[in-house]
């Protein structure tokens, strides 16, 4: 039960935490600054949730007393009935919204997201295709003012690609990504097909954080390998003459990171070291995960390259997310960048899990 008491608390809280903001030596710790950010909007956040549920109650407690009391004319008490009855169907949406803040966000959300996107079984009709996706990701990208950099790409003979390597950069990129990794499966008639039998391919695409310099990655030059080679094009042949690409392997996991889109071979070896610390931050995390059986692994997605995302069939125009169990028949727009409903419901459908879990928990522990 929300009361004056806990609303006090949540609010001396936040004094505290503005506090700190005047401190002198804050802004020269960047690691420290930046928590104190996320906790603050946190704390704010759930203190304007805890509020609205407050008002609402005690609305509805005031609204019961004029009810009640016998001084009160018919007219009125029946305007006061109407307006309860609103009040009461709102007490459980503010009080959903409440326990939602309790709900400590995913502090990766505000990073840029990596993504690879690797063509899959079905030959030259999976790398168009994961030509396709690329499309896809950079129209949305572009709908919501984002911006992607291509880091890494190798081109099929016939178009589309065998694998790329982008960054996408903006307000909560990885939010808005990290649901999409996993197997994504084609189905349509292939422009090479004369006799028009629907085939099937498929692509793979793994999204995660970009690591940054407050991560604390440690990276031994002793343990790397970094090869030199020349910028292929389509084919394999040589576009440039130049040892300007750069793949860079760090030997005690196996991770690699390689970049040739840039003609400076200083600028894709401090692209393909950026995609190898943010690699090596991954793989921790989920070597972490392993070891703690962390439950998110059972929610929307791992993150596993092997688990059955979505199906894109093209003669039905329908868009299948088997995880959620979601069909639009609007792939066409969605091959536009339309993707916001899928999005939007896989971050509604992960919010109830973690919900699910964070109940099952008790949630007591994150109030105060």
């Amino acid at each position: 039960m929300i009361d004056e008491t806990y609303i006090e608390d949540m609010k001396a809280r936040l004094g505290g935490l503005e506090a700190q903001f005047s401190e002198p030596d804050l802004m020269a710790n960047q690691k420290r600054y930046r928590e104190l950010v996320r906790d603050h909007a946190t704390v704010r956040r759930r203190l304007e949730k805890a509020e609205a549920c407050l008002n609402v109650s005690q609305e509805i407690a005031e609204h019961q007393a004029l009810i009640a009391a016998p001084e009160t004319d018919a007219e009125l008490a029946e305007l006061a009935r109407e307006e309860l009855q609103g009040l009461e169907a709102r007490l459980p949406v503010v009080e959903r919204e409440f326990t939602v803040s309790l709900i400590p966000e995913d502090p990766d959300d505000a990073r840029a997201a990596v993504m690879e996107i690797r063509a899959g079984t079905g030959g030259d009709e999976a790398g168009l295709f994961a030509g396709d996706l690329l499309r896809m990701y950079t129209r949305y990208a572009e709908r919501h003012d984002m911006t992607i950099e291509i880091v890494d790409a190798s081109a099929s003979d016939v178009g589309g690609y065998k694998e790329i390597l982008c960054t996408l950069r903006g307000e909560n990129a990885y939010k808005h990504f990290k649901f999409e990794s996993g197997v994504h499966r084609v189905q349509r008639v292939p422009a090479t097909e004369s006799q028009g039998r629907i085939h099937t391919s498929a692509a793979t695409v793994a999204v995660f954080p970009e690591a940054d310099e407050q991560d604390d990655i440690e990276i031994d030059p002793d343990e790397l390998r970094i090869d030199l080679f020349c910028a292929s094009g389509p084919g394999g042949q040589s576009v440039n003459t130049t040892y300007s690409a750069v793949r860079i392997t760090h030997i005690p996991t196996g991770l690699v990171a390689q970049s040739q889109d840039e003609r400076s071979q200083h600028r894709n070896k401090d692209k393909a070291m950026g995609v190898l610390r943010s690699r090596i931050l991954d793989h921790r995390r989920r070597e972490e995960s392993e070891r703690m059986g962390d439950a998110r692994r059972s929610q929307i997605g791992s993150g596993d390259r092997s688990e059955r995302t979505r199906t894109y069939n093209f003669p039905q125009n329908r868009l299948t997310e088997h995880r959620i169990n979601l069909t639009l028949y609007s792939l066409d727009r969605i091959m536009e960048g339309e993707l916001d409903e899928v999005i939007v419901t896989l971050g509604e459908c992960d919010l109830e899990e973690r919900l699910k879990t964070e109940m099952k928990d008790g949630l007591g522990g994150n109030v105060s």
